[in-house]
């Protein structure tokens, strides 16, 4: 396969910029200062438990509905929209605390996740594709380094090897089925464990929730946040996914790992 261009080179870089900026914890740590922290300690042991089933549970709903939102055509991205939505459900739910999560939760996954379905279908994936929905499905799963995140000490091919065999099993799963049977033990592993990384964000979420005062303040920018980060993680996902299209992915891959 012949090497990348400058310009492509130049594409790369951006792409991983996005990809290995500090994750998620840190953006918020940032915005909400200590308080988030003291949200952290306060959050109940019962809750943390709670958001394993949620999260698992957004995630398969998200998988299911946010592609039929959107048409097959391909087109330019709309990130302001989504960003906006994701706001508007954040406010709603941050009103009611931590009990309107449980609703909240599920809402927000699916506008995040027909946001990285957009982003998909502007670099040419066909979002129709259940190996277009596996894969926006791996982005939930990219938190990027930070000393709070469960990803801390890995980079985004770190990420995608940790869920290869999985992504594997259940591409071959829904290729013979289709997405209908979400209950099989292929699409339940990997959503598992896709799940269990997106706990940790949730948690941080669910802290947000504790801070006195903030409320539905706190919950529009914490869903502000979550939908910038995803935006940004599938950019650079898509991108690197359109040119292992390209390339091969063995040559990105190097590029990538070189550009480090």
């Amino acid at each position: 396969m012949p090497a990348l261009t400058a310009a492509d080179l130049q594409t790369l870089a951006a792409a991983r910029r996005k990809l290995e900026n500090p994750g998620l914890a840190v953006r918020l740590s940032n915005h909400l200062g200590s308080p988030l922290e003291k949200g952290m300690a306060k959050l109940p042991a019962s809750w943390r438990e709670k958001l394993g089933g949620v999260a698992h549970e957004a995630l398969s709903r998200a998988m299911s509905t946010a592609a039929g939102t959107l048409g097959k055509e391909q087109k330019e991205a709309s990130p302001r929209l989504h960003k906006v939505l994701g706001s508007l459900s954040g406010a709603g739910g941050g009103a009611f605390g931590l009990p309107g999560l449980t609703v909240e939760i599920p809402v927000s996954t699916v506008l995040i996740m027909r946001a990285i379905l957009d982003i998909a279908r502007a670099h040419g994936e066909d979002i129709a594709s259940p190996e277009t929905r596996l894969a926006a499905l791996e982005v939930f799963a990219l938190g990027g380094p930070g000393s709070a995140d469960d990803a801390a000490e890995s980079g985004y091919y770190a990420v995608r090897a940790a869920l290869a065999t999985a992504i594997g099993e259940a591409t071959r799963h829904v290729a013979a089925n289709g997405l209908g049977q979400q209950g099989a033990p292929a699409l339940v592993r990997l959503l598992t464990m896709v799940a269990t990384r997106y706990k940790i964000q949730l948690t941080q979420k669910a802290a947000s929730m504790l801070i006195p005062g903030l409320g539905a303040a706190a919950g529009a920018t914490v869903n502000l946040l979550f939908m910038q980060h995803f935006q940004a993680m599938s950019e650079g996902h898509f991108t690197l996914r359109r040119l292992e299209r390209k390339y091969g992915a063995d040559v990105v891959k190097a590029a990538y790992l070189a550009a480090g």
